[in-house]
């Protein structure tokens, strides 16, 4: 079975390794997205996806990296062919896509003789789109799961060819802790799958159109913090978005070389990486910073109140709350903006 994969994230990893792994099928060529800047220093960096076929050397398998999903065989100019040409070239007789991030056009998806089939980690029509584990975490879901369906041109929209449910049973599972776990199960799953496709075996199911749910790309501005929510809503928004695209907030440090009394530097900005719900209500003004008996470094939030664990200020490492106490005192008493 000749496989071509197409996958970017983290998430894909899992799965392309069961693949590679695998004795029903060969993969012969795995298209990601192109290199990148990462991080503070933005260094140029590859995805996920080839990352682990450069360390793991996969059996020299061909990288390609197109910029774009081009809707053409050949370039008008040079006569080369694009995307859609190299993959006719290699007659796949099934795709595989996990965590791309960008939509196949149909002549792309009408190659391989079995078609393109996508894993998606929500139980669909529930949560399309680019971020179903963070809106699992964010909107406290008690159960997730994987959906394997048959691709077409609108986004996991396609009919189903399997599901299987995950409990999440750990109230404090984090983001990476839930794709790992998700991708582990679809990477299962797809081997179940791929031989009673191949022979007929399964019927694709059409997704019911009327409980479809929808999730977007997660910029920096949502993962600003708003302290009128409850303590336990901005624990999931923390740890839903925990590394990326992060939680923060900010807080205005006092001009100690102002002479006028109560004037403010800027803003200082600061992600919070842990943090746990205080149950017991408070009566400080919302968004106000305080110490408990213990000394937990607490923030009052519109309901019940937020314990900081672990902290990022803006341009420093990674440090504990109580860490980042000693070098910023003047924090207890002010509000969080």
């Amino acid at each position: 079975m000749k496989i071509i994969f197409i996958g970017t994230g983290d998430f894909a990893v899992p799965i392309l390794e069961t693949l590679i792994n695998s004795s029903i099928c060969q993969v012969m060529t795995v298209i990601t997205s192109p290199d990148k800047p990462v991080g503070r220093k933005q260094i140029v960096s590859p995805s996920p996806v080839k990352s682990y076929l450069l360390k793991h050397g996969a059996r020299n398998i061909p990288i390609l990296q197109p910029g774009k999903i081009e809707n053409c065989k050949l370039s008008r100019r040079s006569g080369i062919p694009l995307l859609s040409g190299k993959i006719e070239n290699l007659k796949p007789d099934l795709g595989i896509v996990a965590a791309y991030g960008k939509i196949l056009p149909k002549d792309i998806l009408d190659i391989p003789k079995y078609g393109f089939i996508n894993i998606h980690p929500s139980l669909l029509p529930k949560y399309r789109g680019p971020s179903p584990i963070q809106y699992a975490i964010l909107n406290g879901e008690k159960e997730a799961g994987i959906t394997i369906i048959l691709m077409n041109e609108k986004v996991d929209a396609g009919p189903i060819l399997s599901n299987i449910k995950y409990q999440i049973l750990n109230i404090k599972i984090t983001y990476k802790e839930l794709e790992k776990e998700l991708a582990e199960l679809g990477a299962k799953l797809l081997i179940e799958i791929i031989p009673k496709w191949i022979n007929r075996e399964i019927r694709p199911i059409p997704q019911d159109e009327s409980r479809a749910t929808y999730t977007k790309i997660l910029t920096r501005e949502d993962g600003k913090i708003d302290w009128q929510k409850s303590a336990k809503e901005i624990e999931r928004q923390i740890r839903a978005f925990n590394p990326e695209p992060g939680t923060f907030t900010s807080f205005k440090i006092k001009n100690k070389k102002s002479k006028i009394k109560n004037t403010y530097q800027k803003s200082k900005i600061i992600k919070i990486l842990k943090a746990e719900v205080l149950s017991t209500q408070t009566d400080k003004q919302i968004g106000k910073v305080f110490l408990t008996d213990r000394k937990e470094l607490v923030v009052a939030c519109g309901v019940n109140a937020l314990i900081l664990e672990e902290v990022q200020p803006e341009g420093k490492r990674k440090m504990t709350a109580q860490e980042f106490l000693r070098g910023n005192r003047q924090i207890i008493g002010m509000t969080l903006e």
